[in-house]
């Protein structure tokens, strides 16, 4: 059976690697590419350093409005589709790229999967929300990371097709770390002590669009002496030069760093804070304190277990949490156990099945 696999931001990247893996063991994978994130180090360094498979399409979607790039993924799409005709289509996440996958596929009368389905960070006024909560109502499958995902979409009457795998991004993380520790040299070339810095990374339009967010962070990231590591997304280096923000020099900016070198950087942070849903994941994947520069998550169990903190942009609150935080002892395995991946293809070869014969 054909299955048509749709990546375009970083964390579909990662995901991409498990489950084309497992995939491609019974099943022909065409893998797209939408483009959407098209810097090196946001797309290509991915394939190169995890050994995913080339893409058979990019479509070079690139960047612009939530508008804009959704349309373009959309039309692109489209022929993609068209030209492969494949008998079910994989989403994942909740970026533009996921929604205008989904909308294509249903468009042409392709079942759709979603991979991270239910997951809500009840804030509306956040784009990736709005792409969760329509491509989940879209979706003929749901592959669950937790039980409060599935709560999550029982209450929006979604009840059918709905499967609790785990974490794909889990299963990522497992194989690559070893590879990570022997590879990556990160810390020397950044003159770095394993726990002796912070990790700091900053990306959602809630904060690079908002210059008082965006002000508040810097402000209370300047009062710490401690050294922080800060690779800084292109587009929320340009917001921080078009408000004039200025980062003491205990805060080290560098330019993005690729999967391998993140890994490294998280797990020999003392403390991250961040307003990623996937860096929050991989931070209590380590057991690495996390500070959430959000005022929600959707990773809510990672808050209810104690490993992590919402701050939003409050100065006090990320201060008091950088110094005084001490997750508990005991960490849960709240996502699984890096075995999602192959449940997943488990599911598709039975469901795709069923579809065919409808």
């Amino acid at each position: 059976m054909k299955i048509l696999s749709i990546v375009g931001a970083r964390p579909e990247f990662i995901q991409a690697m498990p489950v084309s893996k497992a995939l491609r063991s019974q099943h022909h994978e065409v893998l797209v590419h939408t483009g959407q994130h098209y810097d090196y180090q946001m797309s290509q360094a991915f394939f190169d350093e995890l050994d995913i498979p080339l893409p058979d399409y990019n479509l070079g979607v690139g960047s612009g409005s939530h508008a804009l790039q959704t349309a373009q993924a959309l039309i692109k799409l489209e022929e993609v589709l068209l030209k492969e005709q494949p008998g079910i289509v994989i989403v994942r996440g909740d970026t533009n790229s996921t929604l205008a996958s989904a909308l294509a596929a249903a468009k042409l009368n392709l079942p759709v999967a979603h991979i991270e389905a239910g997951e809500r960070s009840h804030e509306r006024r956040m784009p990736e929300e709005i792409n969760r909560i329509l491509t989940d109502s879209i979706a003929d499958i749901h592959f669950c990371v937790s039980k409060a995902a599935i709560k999550h979409l029982s209450a929006e009457g979604i009840t059918d097709k709905i499967f609790q795998v785990g974490d794909v991004m889990l299963d990522a993380l497992l194989v690559v770390k070893p590879f990570a520790r022997r590879k990556s040299n990160i810390l020397s070339q950044l003159n770095l002590n394993s726990k002796k810095y912070g990790l700091l990374t900053i990306h959602r339009s809630a904060n690079t669009d908002n210059a008082a967010n965006l002000l508040n962070i810097v402000s209370a990231l300047n009062r710490i002496t401690e050294p922080i590591v800060f690779p800084v997304h292109p587009r929320t280096q340009k917001k921080l030069q078009d408000i004039g923000a200025h980062f003491e020099n205990h805060v080290q900016v560098i330019d993005p760093v690729g999967y391998l070198d993140m890994l490294v950087l998280e797990e020999n942070a003392r403390i991250i804070a961040t307003d990623s849903g996937g860096v929050q994941r991989e931070a209590y994947y380590f057991g690495i304190p996390c500070i959430t520069l959000r005022n929600e998550t959707e990773w809510e169990e990672t808050v209810q277990v104690g490993w992590n903190k919402i701050v939003g942009v409050n100065k006090d609150r990320i201060l008091d949490c950088w110094f005084n935080f001490e997750p508990p002892a005991e960490k849960p395995a709240i996502y699984g156990d890096g075995k999602a991946a192959q449940r997943i293809a488990e599911v598709l070869s039975r469901e795709v099945e069923q579809f065919s014969q409808n």
